[in-house]
């Protein structure tokens, strides 16, 4: 069951990196946007790599990151990532936006105190960080969510709203800095807002 889900992954995948030549030669992120993706074992495929193409088809540079460099495996499928920089050796300044995968990943980084630190660091910057599905249990660990407007995948809905979050059942939610969405069919409405705020804000 779980190679069925590679067809559509992989389409989906072309989808976003497809693009004509004059889009690739003249991206809409001119100034080469710096994005650290957050992840460790057990990420959700689907939402560490659609945003990593959406985003590099911008022309945005992606970073991945985790709690230590080397290569883990998706929960959902036989995908794998590499994870480029330890959290402990980048810096905030280092990029210009966060994004926070789902899947079983979450709830083993926020384990780590330096993946936490970093979370809550680039949360308190203003700079754009995006979570998805379980994404958010990262921030809810850095004590960042309360008071905030925001959304994940329903299960977690009730930790989200122990945490102080103002939970809305929507495909994307904008609270100042913070992008957060539901599961996969949200993805392009997330990717859309990552891009969205990048463009609007950019460099912060």
């Amino acid at each position: 069951m779980r190679k069925l889900f590679f067809i559509p992954l992989i389409g989906m995948l072309f989808v976003f990196t497809a693009c004509p030549p004059d889009v690739v030669e003249e991206p809409e992120v001119v100034d080469r946007l710096q994005v650290a993706i957050l992840t460790g074992e057990g990420f959700h495929d689907g939402e560490a790599y659609m945003p990593y193409a959406y985003l590099t088809n911008l022309g945005a540079e992606i970073t991945v990151i985790g709690p230590e460099i080397g290569t883990v495996e998706a929960y959902n499928s036989d995908f794998t990532i590499n994870i480029q920089r330890a959290v402990e050796d980048v810096r905030v300044e280092d990029f210009d936006a966060l994004i926070l995968p789902g899947g079983q990943a979450p709830a083993r980084i926020r384990e780590v105190e330096a993946v936490v630190d970093f979370a809550r660091d680039f949360f308190n910057s203003g700079k754009p960080v995006a979570a998805i599905c379980h994404g958010p249990q990262v921030l809810i660990t850095a004590g960042v969510m309360d008071g905030k407007n925001a959304t994940a995948f329903e299960g977690i809905q009730d930790e989200m709203e122990e945490a102080g979050v103002i939970f809305h059942d929507e495909s994307v939610v904008i609270d100042e800095n913070l992008i957060t969405s539901r599961t996969p069919p949200d993805l392009y409405d997330f990717c859309a807002a990552i891009e969205e705020k990048l463009m609007r804000e950019p460099h912060i």
